[in-house]
């Protein structure tokens, strides 16, 4: 989501006569988009920040959006003062009155304000610059203007732009519902991104329509909770419009994540069954085996309720791939509550776990609760579970050596004179062609798996 709310903020500024250019020294304001899920995602903003602090002499002025920058607010001002700029995900939509702002403020501190200045995006991919004149303001940090655009959780707004930057051209994102209104325990996402408010249906499936009229054949739509997607014209549930944009002419492929096992409705596994385009993966967080533990994440359903749900899964006509995230250290989760989780790695048997130590986030339930994990023990955990996953994927993916799968084509590893591609089942497929068949990247290919790994699969082109 972090990645496609990059690809909107840069078509939003490419709206506004701004382009893109190759380094950050080469623009005059960037923008760095920031995550907070996680304590570590967090640090690196902040040290990101200091790295960047050397280009202030230069002129450059700075903005921090996203997470980090809903979290923290003017704090930032105060850990970075040569920021210029916070803007929160849910403010999006003001951005471009923001920078006008911040432009004319600071234009009016030293000179007159400049045709047009050059501007900067960065969200460790992206940077953008204006076609006008540019110029830089040369003010030092006690001088900078300072802008801020955050939204409390009431907002009803979803970020929609008229266009939207794509970083590849085969495979693009459409963001359905924003926000979150499960309030787990551990996860700071419902005060950083605001309450859920979904996109009309309608409106997704033009943007769907016009993506496939430019030549994209996948599409993955995004929630922070996907399938709790409610339209507000009250014309699909979740499971009907994911089976619309299957249907639209051109697509081949639709994903969809993240998922939360509460709103996960057997529609959507009949959905599947029925739409060839949908893809046979669902990614359904977990984050613990022990229904103790749910209820202190308060994650709204039990072990049995959960496994209840891969049951429809696995009796589906299609063989549907599940994938899962797994918190481990959670405040007062015993050996047997990890136990339990362990078990319930055998008992489904996921394709692949996305595993972390519990981390404790500002304004998040959790961080009152005693009996802290220790660290040492968090990484014993983790260790044990990740080996664990292990043993099970590698298992799971010898049973495809020997069958033919049709895999996306994502690009060459000219050093292994491979071609890397990517399942239905979002499993990462690296495979052999004859130089007379060379595939071309976002085509489709059947290909013959011959070796399996822990994590990717390896094949030949069939011909």
């Amino acid at each position: 989501m972090n990645v496609h709310d990059s690809e909107k903020v840069v078509g939003t500024l490419v709206q506004e006569g701004y382009r893109q250019v190759e380094s950050v020294e080469a623009a005059d304001l960037i923008l760095y988009n920031t995550c907070s899920i996680r304590d570590k995602a967090e640090q690196k903003v902040f040290h990101r920040l200091a790295d960047y602090k050397k280009l202030q002499a230069k002129g450059k002025k700075f903005g921090v959006l996203g997470c980090v920058a809903q979290q923290e607010g003017e704090k930032i001002f105060e850990r970075a003062p040569y920021v210029s700029l916070v803007c929160g995900s849910a403010s999006y939509n003001k951005l471009p009155e923001m920078l006008a702002q911040l432009e004319g403020k600071s234009a009016a501190s030293e000179m007159p304000r400049p045709a047009g200045e050059s501007a900067g995006f960065r969200d460790g991919a992206s940077v953008l610059t204006s076609d006008a004149n540019s110029h830089s303001s040369g003010l030092g940090a006690r001088d900078l203007v300072r802008i801020t655009g955050l939204d409390d959780r009431q907002t009803d707004k979803c970020f929609e732009t008229e266009y939207t930057s794509r970083l590849n051209p085969h495979r693009g994102y459409i963001t359905i519902i924003e926000g979150c209104d499960k309030f787990c325990a551990y996860c700071v996402v419902p005060f950083t991104r605001g309450k859920e408010r979904s996109r009309t249906s309608a409106s997704v499936l033009a943007e769907a329509r016009q993506m496939a009229d430019l030549g994209y054949t996948e599409i993955q739509l995004l929630g922070q909770n996907v399938n709790s997607y409610r339209d507000p014209d009250g014309k699909k549930s979740f499971a009907e419009m994911l089976a619309a944009v299957g249907e639209v002419r051109g697509i081949k492929r639709v994903r969809f994540t993240t998922s939360h096992p509460r709103d996960f409705g057997r529609d959507i596994v009949e959905a599947i069954d029925a739409v060839p385009s949908l893809c046979d993966h669902v990614h359904l967080p977990v984050q613990s085996g022990s229904t103790r533990i749910l209820d202190a994440m308060q994650r709204l359903y039990t072990r049995e309720q959960y496994l209840e749900r891969i049951v429809w899964m696995k009796s589906a006509k299609r063989e549907i791939s599940i994938t899962t995230d797994v918190i481990v250290g959670f405040p007062g989760e015993t050996e047997a509550d990890f136990e339990q989780t362990l078990s319930l790695l055998d008992n489904v048997g996921y394709d692949a776990v996305f595993s972390f130590k519990y981390s404790p986030r500002p304004n998040t339930p959790a961080l009152k609760l005693e009996d802290a994990i220790p660290e040492a023990e968090k990484s014993r955990r983790l260790d044990v579970l990740m080996a664990r996953q292990r043993q099970i994927q590698i298992a799971n993916y010898k049973k495809y050596i020997g069958t033919k799968c049709e895999v996306m084509v994502e690009g060459r590893n000219d050093a292994r004179a491979q071609w890397m591609g990517r399942t239905s089942q979002n499993k990462t497929l690296n495979f052999t062609a004859p130089e007379a068949a060379s595939p071309q990247v976002g085509g489709y290919v059947p290909v013959l798996v011959t070796t399996s790994f822990p994590n990717s699969l390896l094949g030949e082109m069939v011909v």
